[in-house]
């Protein structure tokens, strides 16, 4: 469907009716918001004709690019024999059989069940459910406590808000619910400079177990962390982290999560975050590029510990959604992956391709208001600071990062911030041509930050 309306009478329409996520909404309606009217591989095009470099796959999720028509495909088709039908009284369908069936090849060995939701947050509140559940059929029903990071993201639900560790996030719903806890985050930039990072990232994980022995291993259920923490900033662990966190767990009995929804899907350079970075969860949540953003759908995949303790109960799991493994979601995941698997996209990320992008990324590091770079596959972060000596951050109210954000918007490239970390994470697909010309946007933004930071002083 192609719109008539002008963009003023869209941005009118959209400031009076309609509530967007993490948004103010007077400023928004007093500036009206940006209208994307299509996109085509890696880039947007918004109402006014202008194109955008997405440096951000939508949000981390379009790994195949947009305009894909074996996606575009795929969901006419199964619209068109069969449009909805639920997963609830003893009934299934082929898409979803088969999706499930998918995603016990792809995924680690032994991750056999698959139950299917809607979002990551979805996913991440039914990890909730799983664990609780998993505990008290083990008997163990005091084993309950969660414990995630600071700057972890994991969602929107009021149990997968709590889990995450980012801490606007809880103050207007009472957050965090009690039973969930956090520890410090293996962020090398913000705790660690001048250490070894390698021995920083055993003192990183060794937080868990100082936390664990404080609450009490008969009381911890879960550990839950995403490979690299997206939404906090692109905080990339040391390699060090992840097999420590794993021999934690593993003394003190406690279940690992892997929250793979960002990391999932090659953005890594392997299918899986975990995979990169050598470590085996009991259960992993996965969303965003299981359909590329296409369709929503996400889910859990469980190893056999949890899985077949589950599967053998003998008593009905009393969870689902609506829309669980639907039909069109589920073919065109079906689609994404294969085109995945024929482009190889999985493992691109990795190889030269990979290395281009840690090289050209990396290149900002000699901008004065860079701190630091870091990248793992495709998927990147720029340090801000008002320092480059020292490191230290702008003063409270500066608000470089959103000007950044903002200025990239200008020269036509997406680019996100948080706090004051600008992080980007494009699509599988794009070129070493592209990713040239994403940075060259990027170090255009940060020299029009720079000249008004240095104006206002």
């Amino acid at each position: 469907m192609t719109t008539m309306l002008t963009t003023k009478r869209l941005q009118e329409l959209d400031g009076r009716h309609h509530l967007h996520p993490f948004t103010t909404y007077k400023d928004l309606a007093s500036k009206g918001s940006r209208i994307i009217a299509r996109a085509e591989g890696v880039y947007l095009h918004d109402s006014e004709g202008n194109r955008i470099l997405d440096g951000m796959a939508g949000l981390w999720c379009v790994q195949v690019g947009y305009g894909r028509q074996e996606l575009i495909e795929a969901g006419q088709r199964q619209l068109e024999t069969l449009a909805y039908y639920n997963t609830f009284f003893q009934c299934s369908h082929p898409p979803a059989i088969e999706l499930s069936a998918k995603l016990a090849e792809i995924t680690p060995e032994g991750m056999d069940r698959i139950f299917f939701t809607n979002s990551g947050s979805e996913a991440n509140d039914t990890v909730v459910k799983i664990v609780r559940y998993y505990w008290n059929l083990m008997g163990r029903p005091s084993k309950k406590i969660m414990i995630g990071r600071h700057y972890g993201y994991h969602g929107v639900t009021l149990a997968a808000a709590s889990l995450s560790g980012l801490a606007p996030m809880h103050p207007q719903a009472d957050l965090p619910l009690a039973g969930f806890v956090h520890i410090d985050a293996p962020y090398v930039f913000e705790h660690g400079k001048g250490q070894d990072p390698d021995a920083f990232g055993l003192e990183a994980a060794r937080a868990l177990e100082r936390k664990i022995l404080e609450l009490g291993p008969d009381n911890v259920g879960a550990f839950i962390g995403e490979p690299i923490q997206g939404a906090g900033g692109v905080i990339i662990p040391p390699r060090s982290y992840w097999p420590e966190i794993q021999r934690i767990c593993a003394k003190y009995d406690v279940l690992l999560v892997a929250d793979e929804v960002i990391c999932g899907f090659g953005r890594t350079g392997n299918w899986w975050g975990s995979e990169t970075f050598a470590f085996r969860p009991d259960i992993m949540s996965m969303a965003k590029g299981l359909s590329s953003g296409y369709q929503p759908i996400a889910a859990v995949a469980l190893g056999r510990r949890v899985g077949d303790v589950l599967f053998d109960a003998d008593q009905e799991f009393v969870h689902g959604f609506t829309y669980s493994g639907h039909p069109v979601a589920c073919a065109v995941a079906l689609a994404n992956i294969d085109v995945m698997e024929r482009e190889g996209l999985a493992t691109r990320a990795a190889g030269a391709l990979g290395a281009a992008f840690a090289e050209r990324l990396g290149s900002l590091a000699d901008h004065p208001m860079v701190g630091e770079v870091r990248t793992e596959g495709l998927i990147g972060a720029v340090e801000l600071v008002a320092d480059k000596a020292t490191g230290d951050r702008h003063p409270a109210g500066t608000e470089a990062g959103t000007r950044c954000r903002d200025a990239c918007v200008a020269h036509g490239l997406v680019m996100r911030a948080v706090r004051d970390v600008m992080v980007v994470s494009p699509p599988l697909v794009i070129t070493p041509d592209q990713i040239d010309e994403l940075v060259v946007k990027a170090r255009a933004a940060l020299d029009d930050v720079y000249a008004d930071l240095a104006g206002s002083r």
